[in-house]
């Protein structure tokens, strides 16, 4: 199983605060260091929630660090243009010398839309869009360099597209979808997803079986979609120590770790290998303390070696 980091950036996460996360998690021997695409915090009258733009900060992160794979969990599909978007990913993929992978889903939450003024469709809608979508940042993805790549959809319309970023990573960078629902983000995922990303806790097993079953239903081979999870993690050397680390939290902590695992590290790593039991390849630790840069060390140290 790979270890990758998830961070939300909260309460006040600048650039630098960022960017030291980010080269934490390389020194750690984690996978990846991924980070949510948000513009609004759950609580939207939180005046410390001040997050930075993902797709900006990543490209800065990926002139701080050599090794880690960077991306988003997930990118709503409804916050930017998709040749936008596909040409940002391109040109982070450029500074990261390859190291970029795109996360990206339909969008959920909806006081956000309203708050920047962006639309929120219904979720049908929504699925449909971002099938267009991906259509578009693969078709500009994998079109030769110099040819034109046009689409007339219902939603979105090129015309003769050219001289797009160049691709360090042939033919193009991973894709990640993800989610709970039942029909169609198990579709979109067999047809667009290098990876489907479930949350953790009950059902995570039979979503991805669900996953593997519409893969063979269009026609793919399920042994090339990988499967991944996401699960908050509090981690210490003792019980008393990841209480502590859960403390500093405060009472919004507690609340968001309530579906996730708080122990010393043979109960992480217990969780962790239901998970890969469960049929997960890659585990995504949501961590909420991003200055707590010993916790990195310890999940690398002393985790990794035992679900690796």
């Amino acid at each position: 199983m790979k270890l990758r980091v998830l961070m939300e950036p909260r309460h006040g996460a600048t650039y630098d605060r960022v960017v030291a996360m980010a080269k934490a998690t390389e020194e750690a021997g984690l996978d990846a260091f991924f980070r949510n695409d948000h513009y609004l915090g759950i609580d939207s009258t939180d005046p410390e929630y001040r997050p930075t733009d993902s797709w900006t900060t990543l490209a800065g992160v990926a002139v701080e660090t050599t090794r880690i794979k960077l991306g988003t969990l997930m990118t709503a599909g409804t916050f930017r243009h998709p040749g936008v978007l596909a040409n940002a990913v391109a040109t982070v993929d450029q500074m990261s010398n390859g190291r970029v992978i795109l996360g990206i889903g339909t969008g959920w939450y909806e006081r956000e839309h309203k708050a920047f003024g962006i639309p929120f469709p219904p979720i049908g809608e929504r699925f449909d869009r971002l099938d267009e979508e991906m259509q578009i940042i693969n078709g500009l993805w994998t079109t030769r360099q110099g040819e034109p790549f046009s689409f007339d959809g219902r939603f979105w319309r090129l015309e003769e597209a050219r001289n797009f970023a160049v691709l360090v990573q042939k033919p193009r960078p991973e894709i990640v979808i993800g989610g709970t629902g039942p029909r169609r983000t198990p579709l979109a995922a067999a047809r667009w997803a290098d990876e489907f990303n479930s949350g953790g806790g009950a059902g995570t097993a039979e979503r991805y079986a669900k996953v593997r079953q519409v893969c063979e239903e269009i026609g793919r081979d399920p042994s090339t979609i990988r499967m991944s999870v996401t699960t908050q993690v509090i981690c210490g050397s003792t019980r008393a120590e990841a209480e502590a680390r859960l403390d500093r939290l405060g009472e919004p902590g507690r609340r968001m770790l309530s579906m996730g695992t708080v122990g010393d590290v043979p109960a992480v790593v217990g969780a962790l290998q239901e998970l890969k039991a469960a049929g997960a390849e890659i585990a995504y630790l949501h961590i909420f303390d991003i200055d707590d840069h010993d916790h990195l060390r310890l999940i690398g140290a002393e985790v990794l070696p035992q679900v690796a």
